[in-house]
């Protein structure tokens, strides 16, 4: 009766956790396998253990080469979407003007168009238009996909934001800038990091858009498909594995950060003349 009352308390959590442990082993498999030496280059199962992987990371010249080219292409990508997409964001929400609904079905138009009609269409605009095709068509391709993330994520952030909290530090005699770089600023701030870091990861792990746009250009995942033919150097899943360590660190220090804050502020309590007044 006692195991019967605790699963059926609980039961929701248990469906949960083994869906998630089920979404997390194809990650699992990837991290056991960058510690494997493989019995033969088209082989997958677990040989032997070895450390040589994470030793010699860059054991093929070519993979590290993909590797630096679509973390600058994501940086790069990333940047300008993020920028372009906070901008754009904020005058959605913040401001009323003519076409406004229009663009807001526009913004929704690459994240519902499958990617193969994106990638055939930048590339006839890219040869109609005459560019070579290479890092930069790669570049402007994955800016174009990323900024309708960026949008929608910091379109959210800003519409839970409490406007008054502004409204009260202007009363205070601040003027826009300062509010701006005092209030509105932390306050969108972890919204314009998430949306930086789905940005990235989109055009890291972009593929269709790429092969149609990319040239003779070389990316990691176009490296990995085109590696798969003749077997994959267990190199990858090092790449892959420490890839997604870095984005669990990252993830970790800005909740982090955040549970920090806001223990922060309730040992802090309410300011001193709230304080005195009750």
């Amino acid at each position: 009766m006692r195991l019967s009352r605790w699963l059926a308390d609980r039961w929701v959590m248990i469906v949960a956790l083994l869906v998630l442990g089920y979404l997390a082993l194809p990650i699992l498999v990837v991290a056991a396998l960058s510690f494997n030496r493989p019995s033969s280059r088209l082989s997958y199962d677990f040989n032997e253990f070895t450390l040589d992987n994470w030793r010699q990371p860059c054991a093929t010249s070519d993979m590290c080469d993909a590797v630096v080219r679509s973390v600058q292409i994501g940086f790069l990508a990333t940047v300008v979407a993020t920028v372009l997409g906070t901008l754009m964001a904020f005058a959605l929400v913040r401001h009323r003007f003519r076409g406004r609904s229009g663009i807001n079905v526009l913004i929704f138009l690459p994240m519902a168009t499958p990617e193969l009609v994106m990638g055939t269409s930048l590339l006839a605009l890219f040869v109609s238009a005459g560019v070579p095709q290479g890092f930069w068509t790669i570049l402007i391709a994955h800016v174009m996909f990323c900024v309708s993330f960026v949008v929608v994520t910091v379109k959210a952030r800003l519409a839970g934001m409490d406007r008054r909290l502004e409204e009260a530090a202007m009363d205070l005699y601040a003027n826009e800038w300062q509010t701006f770089r005092r209030i509105t600023l932390p306050l969108v701030l972890p919204g314009i990091v998430a949306a930086a870091l789905l940005a990235f990861s989109l055009s890291f792990d972009d593929f269709i858009i790429t092969n149609f746009n990319a040239g003779t250009t070389v990316t990691f995942p176009m490296y990995v498909w085109g590696a798969a033919q003749r077997g994959i150097p267990p190199q990858v899943n090092v790449i892959g594995t420490a890839m997604f360590a870095v984005a669990l660190l990252l993830v970790g220090l800005s909740s982090l950060r955040g549970r920090r804050a806001r223990r922060a502020n309730l040992l802090a309590g309410p300011p001193g003349h709230l304080r005195r007044s009750s």
